[in-house]
């Protein structure tokens, strides 16, 4: 399962992490810290979608 950003269409997906911003493989999205950031357009948590 990936999270998808609705501003900008940016996939999370917990099996690889966000390692250009310190989060490791493996990161559940609920476990990414409250203030985590859309790496491309800045977007916060609640602007992600499950899919």
């Amino acid at each position: 399962m990936v999270f998808v950003c609705d501003i900008c269409g940016y996939e999370y997906n917990p099996d690889v992490g966000d390692p250009d911003n310190g989060i490791e493989a493996g990161t559940a999205f609920e476990d990414l810290p409250d203030d985590w950031l859309c790496p491309l357009c800045g977007a916060g948590k609640e602007d992600f979608v499950e899919e």
